[in-house]
């Protein structure tokens, strides 16, 4: 029986939401990741061993439907001529003359993905290579010159300038991995020191590298004035206030991550900045939150954004802030004040609190023996945090 192929039509491509694999047939899949990101597979067998062919991405602008169903086609073909479509893609590493920015950009993605620690990271950098850089990407990458990469950046740099520092050091790795293909020459356009220094104004620092926080002893009087907001934003920040996690742990919890009988968040080690499991014990307060968000529940996100499947924005909780008028604070400040509660009005160990905001201990000898995670004492320490905020 001839399998089926060719599945998919541009139309179901562009509603496709859903994480995981959605088969054309013939080996050919849309890879969309949890957070977002799509790109072509093509899945084989070569040695008895399953093997996994990236075709590029799938994001509108790159690799359409028609062209990933020409390279599966090849790489079918030579299958059939007994020759690993993956050890031929390798070979032909050298891309021609001509190639652009976009596809150097897209195949040196691919090809540092393996070592990047999650698929928000891979995601990222697709999103600020295509959308951001967008004018590079059919440009020559041979001919790509100051004033290109200049009149990228330059929209961005005083608007968000984090932003645009992370997009000129992406665009400086692709234009040297070009370099290192032998398809360009020179110096790298897009370098900061001795060059992009000298045209562009230094991006500003907070003076005293911390991050502006609420005194703990206002946090009570805040958070009275916080839960008489509705919006999604009001309740995920109050939820980071609460459980002092990072906003980005909040912003990507999941339904699946909570156990709410046990009344425990786990955070896959994929999600934290430091790589490992985290399990957050959940207050009577972070509790009542949850409750009334499954009430309203539309997808897997505790949080959910505007966009179907999508977590609520990166900004939402910032904007809060601004709308009461506190934009003299940060949301990653409320962990400061978290500690500095800990430890001038509680007697709870230091390294509990540490524990609790999932800093990684930096005493080899220490973290040797502190194998277990103190989940009971830090359910205590959290319920004591949580009736503090409370007033």
């Amino acid at each position: 029986m001839v399998r089926q192929i060719n599945k998919l039509s541009a139309r179901t491509i562009d509603t496709l939401v859903h994480p995981g694999r959605h088969s054309d047939g013939g080996g050919l899949y849309l890879s969309i990741t949890k957070a977002g990101a799509r790109r072509w597979v093509f899945l084989y067998r070569w040695n008895g061993k399953p093997t996994e062919m990236g075709l590029g991405s799938a994001a509108k602008g790159n690799v359409t439907l028609a062209r990933a169903r020409e390279l599966a086609s090849e790489a079918r073909r030579l299958l059939a001529d007994g020759v690993s479509p993956l050890a031929e893609k390798r070979s032909r590493a050298t891309v021609p003359e001509g190639t652009t920015f976009g596809e150097v950009a897209d195949s040196y993605v691919e090809a540092m993905s393996a070592q990047w620690r999650n698929d928000k990271h891979r995601a990222q950098w697709a999103m600020t290579l295509t959308k951001y850089a967008a004018p590079l990407r059919q440009t020559d990458v041979a001919a790509v010159t100051t004033d290109d990469v200049v009149g990228v950046l330059k929209p961005l740099w005083e608007r968000t300038p984090e932003t645009a520092e992370r997009l000129r050091g992406r665009i400086e790795a692709v234009l040297d991995a070009a370099k290192a293909k032998g398809l360009r020459s020179g110096e790298n356009p897009a370098r900061w020191r001795g060059h992009l220094a000298l045209i562009l104004p230094k991006r500003q620092r907070l003076s005293r590298g911390h991050h502006a926080a609420i005194p703990y002893k206002e946090i009570a009087p805040f958070m009275t004035e916080l839960r008489q907001h509705e919006a999604v934003g009001a309740s995920a920040l109050e939820f980071c206030i609460l459980t002092a996690a990072r906003s980005g742990e909040v912003l990507g919890a999941q339904w699946d991550e909570i156990d709410r009988k046990a009344k425990v968040w786990t955070i896959p080690a994929a999600r934290m900045k430091g790589g490992r499991e985290h399990r957050v014990p959940l207050s009577t307060a972070a509790v009542a939150i949850l409750k009334r968000l499954w009430k309203i529940k539309t997808g897997t996100f505790v949080f959910p954004g505007q966009k179907p499947n999508q977590p609520l924005s990166s900004m939402a909780m910032a904007m809060q802030l601004r709308r009461m008028g506190r934009g003299d604070v940060t949301v990653h400040g409320f962990r400061s004040a978290f500690r500095d509660w800990a430890w001038e009005a509680t007697d709870f160990p230091r390294e509990l609190a540490e524990q609790a905001l999932a800093h990684v201990v930096q005493n080899k000898v220490e973290a040797a023996y502190r194998r277990g995670d103190a989940l009971d004492k830090r359910r205590n320490m959290m319920s004591a945090w949580a009736i503090f905020c409370g007033g």
